[in-house]
């Protein structure tokens, strides 16, 4: 008799996807369907979509469509393959690095990721400005409540509103 195999175990990870540049709508949900068609990790819950003004950057940006992808990644993930994953996102849209905080057709940030605490040049998690930004933790409460408490969400900078799901 053989005993069913146990699924290795997971933590969470949550990723901030927005766009404000180009089809906004249809670069995030090639993002997501990209995060879904890969088997590791998996996509466990995905956020509805927000839009929002820019926060930084230059002043003559148009308006985000934001949301909060979860995944499961398995125990001891190196982040930085996460990172990698992230950077593969916005190339595949298409992103263009020229100014900082400035338009994009894709921003994919490592917001979370139960357990790890990391801070070099290259890679911050938690990401060091997530609770200051309401554009990640609206669509994040939707999916993580315990990570954000009502005090975080009114002490946010940025207004959102609920433009649809993916």
């Amino acid at each position: 008799m053989t005993s069913p195999r146990a699924e290795p175990p997971t933590r969470r990870a949550f990723l901030s996807l927005g766009s404000n540049l180009g089809d906004r709508s249809v670069h995030l949900r090639k993002a997501v369907d990209q995060l879904r068609a890969g088997s590791v990790p998996a996509v466990t819950a995905v956020s509805r979509v927000y839009e929002t003004a820019p926060v930084g950057g230059p002043g003559d940006q148009g308006p985000f469509l934001n949301l909060v992808v979860e995944l499961a990644v398995p125990a001891g993930t190196d982040p930085y393959q996460l990172l990698e994953q992230c950077r593969r996102l916005e190339a595949a849209a298409g992103r263009v690095r020229t100014t900082h905080w400035g338009p994009r057709t894709l921003d994919a940030d490592i917001v979370w990721i139960d357990g790890v605490e990391l801070d070099d040049p290259d890679l911050t998690v938690p990401h060091p400005r997530w609770r200051e930004r309401r554009f990640v933790l609206a669509p994040l409460g939707e999916l993580a409540p315990d990570l954000v408490d009502e005090a975080d969400l009114a002490a946010a900078g940025g207004e959102v509103r609920v433009v649809g799901m993916l």
